[in-house]
């Protein structure tokens, strides 16, 4: 433990000057010490020792005002519940004999040491694997060993450092949470009552009655007003006083310290007014002002809850699943699977929701829940958990449980895969956010100085703090970004495109470049044409082939499955899928291998020159049997997609060029059918395998290049990933993976210019926003430190500023979606 962390005590203490080493508070006697360090109570010195037994201390270095009292919190013991097999596997994300995976809420995590000590816990109890805390939603992610550990005693430890997570059993149903908390509602009611009552009891100063005259009314009801009101500052304003005070303990000005400091000199000063008899105090400015803030939070958090529910639970996700039944095999959308429904899970392909294995070897990476690459076999009978990918044969699980598209949603945003580096409207947002409380104080004491220093007015300087106060609203910036971009994403999923959050939206507006993958991206895999050159294939070669192409998720070998449909299947007796070359295995004693010609062994390649625009090609023990030519048909709107990226970087005016790029796996028997798509110098690259992808965008962003790439997520996920912006191009496949930043469903691939307009438009309507904000904060403080303006109508104008930012930024990107879609 570092010296800094030290509290020195005195050494002979007076009782009632002690404070607590660990949450600060005052001690009541000095009993409870260790050495130089004293506690209020045991539950702090029992933190205290637990933390420094496991060399935790650095806790109390990262922040000095970490630690919660424990006096009054009745450590829950009562965990035993958490056994339950049923509660388990509810409240278990993941689950497997040597990884879980649950996710904790704890609504007391306040400050750095408390993400500190939660992603330490591993030093606490040896079977955590590790623990991601998500600061914004108060929540850690916990991954254990369930032979070492278990979720009693996780929460049990957690509840005596001071963390007892809630545990909310209505949570794990994935049911549409509400839209207003019950207490945003009760504080809501508390504060509309006194609004109510206050101004009725002003009604003598309303109509002009003389306190002189009627002293009996006005003091009276100057003390109901006070009694009415004090519930408003212990309750309704609680949850502004307590952020004001967690952003002083980390030495930060957040925007709730300006209104509370208005809440404390309405308060103060009607408290003074009313019970010196000076005046009628202005308490119902303070209920009204609390009644109308609060209006705008619910106004807030009604209109962002209907843009995520619609967005994590309703819009139309483009990913589909095989479901089997009998002897037919059916696509249909993952929001369509339902439990007891199986499905055909292929090489690649990403497991949807929870089931039961019930045929084929399962190798499962689920790195996507876990962060471990390294497969898990699971045996027939066993559970499998969604978000894992099926990296060997096709598999069939009987669902146990619905899609949870929230949960695809959760995975898909997991930090470990991948982070947007924030745009510069998000950059701008977050400097005002940083200094513009620091500016508002200034403003408000500066016109305290001027009117009570240089004036001497003293109820002038007062109305003129208040108002700076309240009026300035540096929460107009930060509005602007989630709901224009946010909205903008609600749009676009509805149009079957959909994003991975809204940074998506803003990334938009920096690409530089563009990169096609080519089959199954480009190429409409549907309208393809196959026909087999070679020797004539008898049924039981149709059937190796068409049972070994059947595990593998690739467009070509969907093709041929669907081509070869007379043929039965059979159970390989082997299968390997190698990323961008092909497919073998051991079907009926034979060794087959079905792709490029150099996976086949074809050292020759004249003869593939007589293929259309691709080959596929088919050997059994060595012996080459012939190929398939493939004869590709373009997606609708190609040539307008990429006339739209090509005009768009030549209006950008940029020093770059414009810069598209088409990569392919295949062989260049297309370049000169391509060519007139693609006609700039070294813009077509063929011949390339997943690590090429990977690093020819690399090489563009050494260039300087904002990369965008569009691939199908198979064999160029690891170039997505490392795009700036990664999308896929979604078919009837399960191409979820959450190497990309978008997902896009195939019929919508010639709307693309439209999507990409939507979204710079959405930067545009920002950055008006910005604009209005600073137009609306200039006349509010200039009002404000004149002292012409009441706190009143300071408190009217507030929220709604807020509300009026929310429709503005709403109502244009509405606007713009119907006039960008009505033009084409």
């Amino acid at each position: 433990m570092s010296a800094s962390s030290v509290l020195l005590q005195p050494k002979n203490p007076v009782p009632g000057t002690l404070q607590c080493f660990h949450c600060h508070e005052t001690c009541p006697d000095d009993r409870l010490h260790i050495e130089d360090k004293y506690f209020c109570c045991q539950g702090c010195q029992m933190v205290y020792e637990i933390l420094n037994t496991h060399q935790l201390c650095e806790y109390y270095d990262l922040d000095k005002n970490a630690g919660q009292s424990l006096k009054s919190r009745k450590i829950s013991k009562n965990f035993a519940y958490l056994d339950d097999p049923e509660i388990r596997e509810k409240l278990l994300e993941f689950n497997s004999p040597q990884t879980a995976q649950v996710t904790f809420y704890f609504p007391q995590m306040h400050c750095v040491s408390c993400i500190w000590l939660l992603e330490n816990l591993y030093k606490l109890d040896s079977g955590v694997i590790n623990s991601r805390v998500n600061f914004l939603k108060k929540t850690t992610t916990i991954q254990f060993n369930p032979q070492q550990t278990s979720l009693r005693k996780l929460a049990t430890l957690l509840a005596s450092i001071g963390y007892e997570p809630d545990i909310n059993l209505g949570d794990v149903d994935g049911q549409k949470p509400p839209a207003m908390s019950r207490r945003l509602a009760y504080q809501l009611a508390v504060a509309g009552f006194a609004f109510g009552n206050v101004m009725l009891f002003s009604f003598p100063e309303y109509v002009g009655m003389s306190r002189e005259n009627d002293p009996w009314f006005s003091e009276v009801f100057g003390y109901l007003s006070l009694l009415i009101s004090l519930p408003v500052l212990l309750f309704s304003e609680r949850d502004y006083f307590v952020s004001a005070w967690q952003g002083l303990r980390n030495r930060q000005l957040n925007i709730d310290v300006p209104l509370v400091l208005a809440f404390i000199s309405l308060f103060g000063r009607s408290v003074y007014e009313i019970l010196t008899h000076t005046g009628a105090g202005y308490l119902d400015s303070f209920a009204g002002l609390t009644f109308l803030m609060l209006i705008g939070k619910w106004f807030q958090q009604h209109v962002w809850h209907q843009l995520s529910f619609e967005r994590d639970y309703k819009s139309y996700f483009p990913v589909a699943a095989t479901v089997r039944n009998g002897d037919t095999e059916t696509t249909v959308p993952v929001s369509r699977l339902v439990p007891g429904d199986i499905i055909l899970v292929r090489s690649q392909e990403v497991i949807p929701a929870d089931g039961i294995l019930l045929k084929g070897s399962a190798r499962v990476d689920y790195s996507f829940v876990t962060g471990e690459a390294e497969p898990v076999l699971v045996n027939n009978g066993e559970r499998i958990f969604a978000g894992g990918k099926q990296t060997g044969e096709s598999i069939e699980i009987a669902l146990t449980r619905r899609v949870a598209q929230s949960h695809l949603t959760k995975l898909w945003n997991n930090e470990a895969f991948k982070t947007n580096s924030k745009g510069q409207v998000t950059q701008l947002a977050d400097a005002a956010g940083r200094y513009f409380t620091y500016l508002i104080l200034a403003f408000g004491g500066g016109a305290v100085l001027y009117w009570w220093g240089l004036k001497g007015e003293v109820a002038t300087a007062i109305n003129a703090f208040t108002a700076v106060m309240i009026v300035a609203c540096p929460c107009n910036v930060a509005l602007a970004i989630p709901f224009t971009l946010g909205n903008i994403q609600r749009i676009m999923g509805r149009h079957r495109f959909y994003l991975k959050n809204i940074r998506v939206v803003e990334a938009f507006s920096e690409i530089s470049a563009v990169v096609f993958d080519k089959t199954g991206t480009i190429t409409n895999v549907s309208q393809q044409e196959m026909r087999f050159v070679g020797k004539s294939l008898d049924m039981s070669d149709k059937i190796a082939i068409r049972s070994l192409v059947r595990h593998s998720s690739h467009p070509l070998s969907r093709k041929m499955y669907d081509a070869l449909a007379e043929a039965p299947v059979e159970n390989p007796e082997s299968y390997e899928e190698v990323a961008g070359l092909g497919i073998k295995g051991r079907v009926k004693g034979k060794e087959w291998k079905v792709g490029s010609a150099t996976f086949v062994g074809l050292r020759n390649n004249a003869d593939s020159a007589k293929g259309l625009n691709g080959a596929v090609y088919i050997s059994a023990d060595g012996h080459i049997l012939g190929h398939y030519e493939v004869k590709n048909s373009y997606r609708d709107g190609l040539a307008g997609v990429l006339a739209y990226f090509r005009r768009a970087e030549e209006e950008s005016k940029k020093s770059k060029p414009a810069a598209l790029f088409l990569l392919s796996g295949d062989q260049d028997r297309e370049a000169s059918a391509l060519a007139s798509f693609f006609p700039e110098k070294n813009a077509m690259l063929f011949n390339r395998s997943p690590q090429d992808k990977l690093e020819f965008v690399q090489n563009l962003q050494q260039k300087g290049h904002k990369v965008m790439m569009l691939g199908d997520g198979l064999n160029d996920a690891g170039a997505l990933r490392q795009s700036d912006l990664g999308i896929v191009v979604a078919e009837n496949t399960n191409n979820f993976t959450p190497a990309c930043d978008a997902i896009l469903h195939a019929d919508e691939f010639g709307r693309l210019p439209q999507m990409v307009a939507l979204a710079k438009s959405g930067v545009k309507i920002v950055n008006l926003s910005y604009m209005v904000a600073l137009t609306y904060n200039a006349i509010g403080l200039s009002f404000g430190v004149s002292g012409t303006l009441s706190p009143f109508v300071a408190a009217v104008l507030m929220p709604i500023s807020s509300v009026s930012m929310v429709l503005f930024s709403m109502g244009l990107s509405n606007m713009a979606a119907k006039r960008i879609f009505r033009q084409h």
